[in-house]
């Protein structure tokens, strides 16, 4: 099964997120998962979250054993950090 979440990047420091249950996460293990992104997608867009973020859409999301994994390779890219120097990335 497909499931949506919902992603954006954080104003403060340009960091990826996920819409979780209490607001914005930067694990995407604590996202709100759900088959209509619409309900969350009008939730991330209205304040207090759309003050913290800017951009917000959705994204699909294959849940298995492993976690919940994007299906898109960019966000795959977005959720692991910048493809750069490991001196440069954060830890997975």
């Amino acid at each position: 099964m497909i499931l949506r979440a919902i992603t954006a990047n954080r104003l403060r420091d340009g960091a990826v997120v996920y819409l979780g249950p209490q607001g914005w996460t930067e694990a995407i293990t604590e996202a709100v998962l759900a088959e209509d992104a619409a309900p969350l997608l009008a939730r991330a867009e209205s304040p207090p979250f759309r003050v913290v973020c800017v951009g917000p859409y959705a994204i699909e999301i294959a849940s298995g054993d492993g976690g919940p994994r994007p299906l898109e390779l960019k966000e795959r890219v977005r959720n692991l950090g910048p493809t750069c120097h490991p001196q440069f990335a954060r830890s997975a």
